[in-house]
Order: C-alpha cells, then sequence, then structure tokens
C-alpha cells in the first residue's frame, strides 16, 4: 500500500485553475522532487496536502485512510483538520519560527498546544512536557544546534534557522515531510548547510516531498522526479530519465532555460 495516494487534484481560485487534475503516488521511504517554473502550481499543492488550501476536486489517501475527498459536502472541525494535517509536516521557504520564542521553545510549542487536548493532560503535564523537551533537544542536536537552543531567530544564521524549521516539523512525527523550495532564501554556502540535513533524512529513509530549483540535489536525492508547469503535472518518473533525459519537449525546455541561469 502507497503512503501517500494524490488522485485528481484539482484548485482554482476564481476563474484561475492552479492545479489541474494532478495525481501521483509514494511509498514510505520514497523522496520526491517537484520542479517548475514559478507559478507552475508547487507551493499550492503542498498547500493543499497540508490543509493550508481546501482543493475544489479530487482526493488524497494517507496509509489507506481517505483525508480528503472533494466529492464529500463534509466540513470537518477544527480539532479533526489538526489532526489530517499531522500526516504531513511542512517547512516552509522563509522558516516562519516565532520570534519571542527560543530555538527550543519553537521546536517545543506545536506539540505542547496538541498535548493539551489528550484527556489525561492535566494529570500528567509536568511528565508529558518533559518528553516533549527530551524530544525537542534530541532534534536539535541532531541538526547540529546543541549550542543554540537558548537563542532566539534573530540570533541564526538563515540556514541555522531552517534547520530549527526542520526539527518542528519533525517533532510532530509526520508520515510525510514536505519541503517548499527550503534553500530558495539562502546564500550558497547556507544552502549546502540544509541540503546536507536534507540528505541525511533521506539516508534514514524519511518520507519526503521537496519542492526545489536545485537540479542537481533533485537528481542526486530523489526516488522519483515530477516536472509541473501551468498547473498540470508534464513528466515525472526516474530522476536521471526526468533530468538528463526528458522525453517532454516542455521539460527540456525548462531545463535549458535553467541551465542557462
Amino acid at each position: 500500500m502507497s503512503i501517500l495516494e494524490v488522485s485528481h487534484i484539482e484548485k482554482h481560485f476564481g476563474e484561475t485553475k492552479v492545479l489541474k487534475d494532478i495525481s501521483f503516488s509514494l511509498e514510505k521511504g520514497d523522496v520526491v522532487s517537484i520542479i517548475g517554473s514559478s507559478g507552475s502550481g508547487k507551493t499550492t499543492l503542498l498547500r493543499c496536502l497540508n490543509f493550508l488550501e481546501t482543493a475544489n476536486g479530487g482526493t488524497i489517501r494517507v496509509n489507506g485512510e481517505t483525508v480528503f475527498d472533494a466529492a464529500s459536502v463534509k466540513s470537518d472541525s477544527d480539532s479533526e483538520i489538526r489532526r489530517k494535517r499531522l500526516h504531513f509536516g511542512l517547512v516552509f521557504q522563509s522558516f516562519n519560527l516565532f520570534p519571542q520564542y527560543t530555538t527550543l521553545q519553537n521546536v517545543m510549542l506545536a506539540k505542547q498546544l496538541l498535548a493539551r487536548e489528550q484527556p489525561d493532560f492535566k494529570s500528567r503535564k509536568k511528565e508529558i512536557y518533559n518528553d516533549i523537551e527530551h524530544q525537542a533537544r534530541r532534534l536539535l542536536i541532531q541538526m547540529g544546534l546543541a549550542d543554540r537552543m537558548t537563542n532566539y531567530p534573530h540570533q541564526l544564521s538563515g540556514g541555522q534557522q531552517q534547520r530549527v524549521a526542520i526539527a518542528r516539523a519533525l517533532a510532530l512525527e509526520p508520515d510525510i515531510l514536505c519541503f517548499d523550495e527550503p534553500t530558495s532564501a539562502l546564500d550558497p554556502e547556507l544552502t549546502g548547510e540544509v541540503l546536507r540535513v536534507i540528505r541525511e533524512l533521506a539516508d534514514r529513509k524519511t518520507t519526503m516531498i521537496i519542492v526545489t530549483h536545485e537540479m542537481a540535489f533533485a537528481r542526486d536525492v530523489a526516488s522519483q522526479v515530477i516536472f509541473m508547469d501551468n498547473g498540470y503535472i508534464v513528466e515525472q518518473g526516474d530522476p536521471v530519465q526526468v533530468i538528463e533525459h526528458p522525453r517532454e519537449e516542455r521539460t527540456r525546455q525548462f531545463l535549458a532555460h535553467y541551465a542557462q541561469k
């Protein structure tokens, strides 16, 4: 069984169709890189997967459970949306850390808020919070930030902030980790720093969807590459085939233009 099945997703903003009949699937441990020009629908797709946008058509299944079906007119409660969102961890391109919280607090916050919904929270609050802090510290050490736990975001480099954002997403133990152009706000040195972390996650068989403009990275790390253009999936398949020997003319045009930059 696929860990993720995306079937015929459509998304419209008014009269503008941003996603058109998007379908793909992932197995556990797969890394899918999504490439394409700005405005092709890549970020909107991630936002639909994370319930930050509501698709107008199609279905999304995770581990065999239908978490979204546009044909159903059901309106989920906030708690149900939060539960479904936990399947996906999203790392934004602009970090989106809370400036008033330390590195450690940023990683702990979401899980602390969710813990309050547990029926035994009041009686086990100290134990639960201690477990959350232990996990957050472990993740920050894994990200190479053992000496930055008490720092605030403004005291960190862009690469360090992005690694905090990755730790925060991992803290919720998602089935699928999603990255929305995680290096676009970084200079080349810091880009390499973040890509090394993502490579390590791939080596650990973390299931990931990565929207990226780093073609060499997409080719080397992904198990599947998807090229999107104008809201459609134009080509998808083996990374070497798609990036080095594309079958579709539009894919060839995009990669030729990218190589000239």
